[in-house]
C-alpha cells in the first residue's frame, strides 16, 4: 500500500487529461482530438498512468468498439475528475489574483497619511476591486511601522524619509511645515521663526514626525517652548482655533480649508518631510500591492501639485 501511495505521487496532469477524455470520447482518437495530442501521444499516457496504478484502467475490445473504464478505472476516474476539477478552479483563482481582481493587503501608516491619503487610495482600489482585503496599521512611530515590515506583518507602509537598504521605497510627494495660527494673527504671508519665540507652542510628543519639526526649528535658531502637546492632529488645530498658542505642523497635518486657520509658510523654510510608500526590499509584491503603489504615486502627485496654493 506505502508502495502504491509513493508511486501515484508521480502522477502527472496529463494522465488525468488522457483518462477523462478517452472516457468520455470512447476512444483513443477521439480523445487525442479533443485534447490536441496525436493518438500515440495519449496511448503513451494511459499505458504510464497504468504503470503508476498498478492495473488496467480499459478494456480494449479492439475493433470500432468503444473502449470500457475498468472497475479500477471507474474508481480512478471519479478522483481524476475531482482534481481536475479543484485544478480548474486554482486556476481561475490565481487568474483572479495575477488581475488584482482578489487579494489581502496590509497597510501601514501614519495619523496624516490615514486622514488625507488612505482614504482616496483605498476608494480608489475598491473601485477596481471590489473584492480586495485592505488592514491597515497605524502607528506615529517610524520604528514601529519598520519592524512590522521587516518581519512581514505588512506588505506596504507609507513612510517619512527614505528607511536605507532593506527597504525599497518610492516617494509619494514632499510635504511642507507650515505655521498654523488664528486669522490675523500675523501679516499674510512667510512667518519669520523668531516671531515665534514670542508666541506659545502647541505641539506633540516626540514622535517621528515631531523629532524632524523640532530639529528643524533648533537648526533656524529657536529652541521651542510648548504650552501644550498632543499627538493628535485635530487636537493640536483645536487648541490654536481656541488662542492657546500656535503651530508648526506638517501641511498634510491640517485641513487647509478650515476658514478658523490661517496657514503661512516658515521663514526660513524648514525641509519638506517627503511622504513615500515602502516595502522590503528584494520581496515581490502581489499584484494588488503594486496596483496600490501606482495609485499612490498619482495621488501624491495631485496633492504635492495642490500644496503649495494651499498656503495662499
Amino acid at each position: 500500500m506505502l508502495m502504491f501511495v509513493a508511486s501515484l505521487r508521480e502522477l502527472d496532469v496529463r494522465h488525468l487529461l488522457a483518462l477523462e477524455a478517452v472516457a468520455r470520447e470512447g476512444t483513443f482518437g477521439r480523445a487525442a482530438t479533443s485534447l490536441g495530442y496525436t493518438q500515440s501521444a495519449v496511448s503513451q499516457q494511459i499505458a504510464s498512468l497504468e504503470r503508476l496504478v498498478d492495473g488496467r484502467v480499459f478494456d480494449r475490445p479492439g475493433g470500432p468498439r468503444p473502449v470500457e473504464l475498468t472497475p479500477l478505472g471507474d474508481r480512478l476516474l471519479d478522483g481524476a475528475r475531482d482534481l481536475l476539477g479543484r485544478i480548474d478552479a486554482l486556476d481561475a483563482d490565481l487568474e483572479r489574483f495575477r488581475t488584482g481582481e482578489v487579494g489581502r493587503l496590509t497597510i501601514g501608516t501614519f495619523q496624516s497619511a490615514s486622514a488625507t491619503l488612505l482614504p482616496a487610495l483605498v476608494a480608489r482600489l475598491r473601485q477596481q476591486h471590489p473584492q480586495v482585503e485592505i488592514n491597515v496599521f497605524e502607528s506615529d512611530v517610524d520604528e514601529v511601522l519598520e519592524d512590522a515590515l521587516t518581519r512581514g506583518e505588512l506588505d506596504l507602509s507609507f513612510t517619512v524619509g527614505d528607511w536605507g537598504d532593506g527597504f525599497t521605497t518610492t516617494k509619494l510627494l514632499a510635504d511642507p511645515f507650515v505655521v498654523v495660527a488664528r486669522p490675523g494673527q500675523f501679516p499674510a504671508g512667510p512667518v519669520p521663526v523668531a516671531r515665534l519665540a514670542d508666541e506659545p507652542l502647541i505641539g506633540q510628543h516626540l514622535n517621528s514626525c515631531q523629532r524632524l519639526n523640532e530639529a528643524g526649528l533648533r537648526e533656524r535658531g529657536l529652541d521651542p517652548d510648548y504650552v501644550f502637546r498632543t499627538n493628535d492632529n485635530g487636537t493640536v488645530t483645536a487648541m490654536v482655533r481656541s488662542g492657546l498658542g500656535v503651530a508648526v505642523l506638517p501641511l498634510l497635518c491640517v485641513e487647509p480649508d478650515d476658514p478658523r486657520l490661517a496657514l503661512h509658510p516658515i521663514d526660513p523654510p524648514m525641509p519638506d518631510r517627503a511622504i513615500g510608500l515602502c516595502w522590503r526590499a528584494g520581496r515581490s509584491l502581489a499584484p494588488v500591492a503594486e496596483r496600490f503603489v501606482e495609485l499612490a504615486g498619482e495621488l501624491g502627485a495631485e496633492v504635492g501639485a495642490r500644496s503649495v496654493p494651499a498656503l495662499g
